[in-house]
């Protein structure tokens, strides 16, 4: 069953992929009537989220958006980053960091 996390948060989804296309879709029509007192524009990233579980496109621009921000937010807000699981970033190479210090 699909789960969308967000940071120590995990939510299901609906194991049908023709139901998590439906609740995305609504999720994003209930954002762009974001003006109205119950709905929001928060509904249509939250759309989004779930759309990127069952197409490619929509994939592949979230984690684009994940790669481009990561860092940027693993230096500004760590507590924040850890939080949200993107953690501290293991080194590329760890032959080259040198021996241990003693």
């Amino acid at each position: 069953m699909p789960r969308i996390r967000i940071g120590r948060q995990s939510v299901p989804l609906p194991a049908n992929r023709f139901a998590r296309l439906a609740l995305g879709l609504v999720l994003i029509g209930g954002g762009v009537l974001g003006f109205l007192p119950i709905l929001g524009f928060w509904m249509i990233p939250l759309g989004l989220l779930v759309l990127s579980f069952d197409l490619p496109q929509v994939r592949r621009w979230r984690r684009r958006f994940l790669v481009r921000h990561a860092e940027r937010l693993r230096r500004r807000h760590p507590t924040f980053a850890g939080w949200l699981g993107l953690g501290r970033r293991h080194p590329q190479h760890p032959e080259q960091t040198g021996p241990p210090a003693i």
